[in-house]
């Protein structure tokens, strides 16, 4: 079961590697919708740490995580792992690197067309 948390980027960590080969990038995200925020840390494993590359702290997200937990030596731990995080802009919808300062996507476009482009006796088409 996926499920997701919102909130803001406190601390990006690096890339651990450890001795057996197995990866990890930790990001801590605060809650904005609590009475008292909390600090939450979401680990994302091997290939997946390269997702946090393009996130930086302040940024506002939307980070999609599975619970896991494990048992050792006696005592149970819980990790949240990440596998999805999306940057979030100000009003908390996912953003778009195509939109203008008022939200919506720049879709205007301009093609240049010569006076040969526009001849009528241009055979040189495939159809």
């Amino acid at each position: 079961m996926a499920y997701e948390y919102t909130g803001t980027v406190k601390v990006i960590g690096e890339v651990q590697t450890f001795p057996s080969g197995f990866s990890k990038r930790e990001i801590v995200v605060t809650s904005e919708d609590e009475r008292y925020p909390q600090d939450v840390v979401f680990e994302f494993i091997k290939e997946r740490a390269e997702l946090l590359n393009s996130i930086n702290e302040a940024d506002r997200v939307k980070i999609t995580f599975d619970i896991g937990g494990r048992e050792y030596n006696g005592r149970y731990f819980n990790n949240l792992k990440g596998w999805r995080v999306e940057k979030l802009d100000e009003e908390g919808g996912a953003f778009d690197p195509t939109a203008d300062a008022a939200g919506t996507p720049d879709t205007d476009i301009t093609i240049d067309l010569d006076e040969d482009d526009l001849a009528e006796d241009n055979d040189d088409l495939p159809f």
